[in-house]
């Protein structure tokens, strides 16, 4: 991001000193003190931003893998116990069932 600083020379540098002097004058100081709250407030709410994001992110990935298991575990319980016997369609109807 401040990348072209990295190019400007003390010449520069001076020429852009002069300007912001003559422009703001006086309250240079208070220019000063007021940008650097407010890349602060912005680093802090780019903090907060990512925060929500890495934890919005952390509960979708929580509430998908519980998915998962309770998937898995239907899957589990819909199988047939071992000890089920289908029946038989040869078999006659016992004689209380009436249809």
């Amino acid at each position: 991001m401040l990348a072209f600083l990295q190019s400007l020379g003390a010449p520069e540098l001076l020429v852009i000193g002069i300007i912001a002097l003559l422009i703001f004058g006086r309250r240079l100081p208070e220019v000063g003190r007021s940008l650097g709250q407010s890349f602060v407030e912005f680093k802090k709410g780019l903090k907060d931003t990512t925060d929500d994001v890495k934890k919005t992110t952390d509960e979708i990935k929580k509430i998908q893998s519980d998915a998962r298991n309770a998937g898995s575990n239907d899957r589990q319980t819909a199988e047939r116990p071992s000890n089920f016997n289908e029946p038989n369609p040869n078999e006659s109807k016992p004689e209380s069932v009436h249809s």
